[in-house]
């Protein structure tokens, strides 16, 4: 096996999801410039090119507002996780392995191996940061897209406003607007729906080969066993 066989085979899942976010976002850029320019027509303005659209806020915040959903609930899902509990789920720890787990079976400090990432074997600040970076990293993607999506959005907002000769509102009234809170909720009832029904669901349905999936012969009460 050579090296770039090896590497794609090794970073497979990333990559393919990557592709597909890449070819997806493509194919939205498309149809958004599609409707953009239909909804242009429709108002009497003449339409605009691809390119042009892409600096558009209304494909800014119809981007990001599907960003911040999706980050919401991986730090959600990751520091719920850490104290919450689906009996049955391999998407639960083990039942009596709520909070943060000891030392040891986090292997830090003392307990670290020789293998173990630098940060683990300190005992300050680094330490305590790198044992909560996966969620942090999250939570900050999380907050800028959202801010990025409300200024985006308040920007679309006032361009709609103002082709119907309507004032335009300032950011911190966007805030407050039903526009604003309906882009973001109706993005994040679905991802908390989706957490949901996989916790749930994973407890009596199987997917053999997945690590996702409990195996296929575990018991329903099995919990935190993957494939």
């Amino acid at each position: 096996m050579n090296g770039l066989t090896r590497f794609l085979k090794h970073n497979s899942l990333t990559l393919a999801f990557f592709t597909g976010f890449l070819l997806t976002l493509a194919g939205q850029a498309v149809a958004g410039h599609a409707d953009f320019d239909n909804q242009l027509t429709t108002d009497g303005l003449h339409p605009i090119g691809f390119l042009d659209y892409l600096a558009t806020s209304d494909f800014a915040v119809d981007v990001t507002e599907n960003w911040q959903s999706e980050y919401l609930q991986f730090f959600l899902y990751i520091f719920g996780t850490v104290w919450l509990l689906q009996r049955g789920s391999p998407e639960s720890k083990e039942l009596h392995k709520a909070g943060v787990e000891s030392d040891r079976e986090q292997k830090v400090g003392e307990h670290a191996g020789p293998d173990s990432p630098r940060w683990a074997a300190d005992k300050g600040w680094r330490q305590r940061m790198y044992a909560r970076s996966l969620g942090l990293v999250m939570a900050t993607v999380f907050a800028w897209s959202w801010l990025a999506q409300s200024i985006a959005g308040a920007a679309a907002y006032n361009e709609e406003h103002l082709r119907q000769l309507q004032a335009p509102v300032s950011w911190g009234q966007y805030l407050g607007c039903a526009d604003f809170w309906d882009r973001t909720l109706q993005n994040w009832q679905s991802e908390l729906l989706a957490v949901a029904s996989m916790a749930i669901l994973s407890v009596y349905l199987r997917q053999r080969g997945s690590p996702e999936s409990k195996p296929v012969g575990a018991a329903h009460v099995s919990t935190g066993v993957e494939g």
